[in-house]
């Protein structure tokens, strides 16, 4: 088009808007040439991603890189644990849980064991109770490894990881020596646990105790000192302890807010009355204490563990139960401390040797609904250290 052509086309007749003039091969003017606008865009996190902790999907409604709302989406993990339950006998309910907390399967089974316990009115041995306490802690460590590891490779940092694994087959190590088995442990039943310590498992936590506090001085000169990590989860995810108790949470992420509610305190089992431990809370709620509470937890964990080898009493680990449990008819809850918060058992006995309905309050669940309310207003990489702060397994909601 001339400059002559140009001039007349935008010629138009008195009182008309101004033709708007195209270049040639172009059919429509892109939004934002003449005034800004922005459209919200719909991505789905998930249920396969890289940073979800599981098959988790998260429908996320973004304007630009900042979040405006989030849904997060369950079930894809589902298989039907708590109706499987209904058709298996008391003594092998514990394999189907060590499925629902992979990661923790030992806490899913005490608290089904404790169930059970209330409604046969079985007295465990003291020894059993002081074996359960121990595991359970061994196990709260193997945890949070991973979670810390994880949550340092979904921020960006590798290297914490690969050391972090290192401590962590050193505890499967022991796991393995005694239960047989390094995530699907079947080691508490009703009435105590499978076995003893073996003689190569104690040498193997008594040199775990000598290294492991300078391993942890390791990973917070790693982690915790690194200011990109740091920049990343500081003021990041804030969830206020009014926030945390309206949605139920449990566990590092409600301590992180402020609330030192720990059930081996509050209503302490196995052999927690016995032993000397704080509870580890924190100020903001946001994904920077959550991470240091864990850390924390660690260090506790340790000196937890050295407590249960040096007290440790003799006696028996299993109570004379019989071998086909019938509890009578009746209802019990029983909760433990999980990693990932209180883990409880409502067990319904209809009198036979199946349960008529067994239900895991799964604290991942009450956790992890949470993200709905916070996540908005945030961008989308910070989605992912949320999710991963949390520490969520998505077995035990799925389940």
């Amino acid at each position: 088009m001339t400059p002559e052509e140009l001039s007349q086309a935008r010629i138009t007749p008195e009182g008309e808007a101004p033709a708007i003039v195209l270049p040639k091969g172009l059919r429509r003017v892109p939004r934002g040439v003449d005034e800004l606008a922005t459209e919200h865009l719909i991505v789905n996190m998930g249920p396969q991603h890289p940073s979800t902790h599981g098959v988790l999907h998260i429908l996320l409604e973004l304007d630009g890189e900042e979040i405006i709302a989030a849904e997060a989406s369950l079930g894809y993990l589902h298989r039907g644990i708590e109706k499987l339950a209904e058709h298996r006998r008391y003594s092998a309910v514990g394999t189907l849980l060590d499925r629902a907390d992979y990661i923790s399967g030992i806490h899913t089974e005490l608290a089904l064991a404790q169930a059970t316990e209330q409604l046969m009115g079985i007295e465990v041995p003291e020894k059993a109770q002081w074996l359960r306490s121990l595991f359970s802690e061994i196990v709260r460590i193997a945890s949070h490894l991973i979670a810390i590891g994880t949550y340092g490779m979904d921020i960006g940092a590798m290297a914490p990881f690969l050391y972090i694994m290192r401590e962590r087959e050193a505890l499967l190590s022991v796991l393995e020596s005694v239960t047989g088995a390094r995530m699907m442990f079947n080691y508490v039943r009703p009435g105590g646990v499978l076995r003893d310590l073996t003689p190569e498992a104690e040498p193997l936590l008594r040199q775990f105790l000598k290294t492991f506090p300078g391993y942890l001085e390791e990973y917070h000169t790693l982690l915790t000192g690194n200011e990109i990590f740091q920049a990343r989860v500081k003021g990041v995810g804030v969830i206020d302890r009014a926030t945390a108790i309206a949605f139920g949470m449990s566990g590092p992420p409600l301590r992180a807010s402020g609330f030192g509610w720990d059930v081996r305190k509050e209503r302490p089992y196995a052999a927690y009355e016995q032993l000397r431990f704080d509870v580890p809370v924190g100020e903001s709620g946001d994904c920077w204490d959550r991470y240091l509470v864990r850390m924390e937890e660690m260090r506790i964990a340790a000196e937890l563990i050295e407590q249960c080898l040096d007290g440790m009493p003799e006696g028996d680990v299993m109570a004379k139960v019989p071998k086909v449990l019938k509890p009578p008819a009746g209802e019990a809850y029983s909760a433990v401390e999980s990693p990932r918060g209180e883990v409880g058992i409502h067990l319904v006995s209809d009198g036979t040797d199946t349960p008529y309905r067994v239900h895991l309050r799964a604290p991942s669940l009450m956790n992890l609904a949470v993200v709905d309310e916070v996540m908005p207003g945030h961008k989308i990489a910070d989605s992912v250290a949320i999710i991963g702060s949390l520490d969520i397994v998505l077995g035990e909601i799925d389940r």
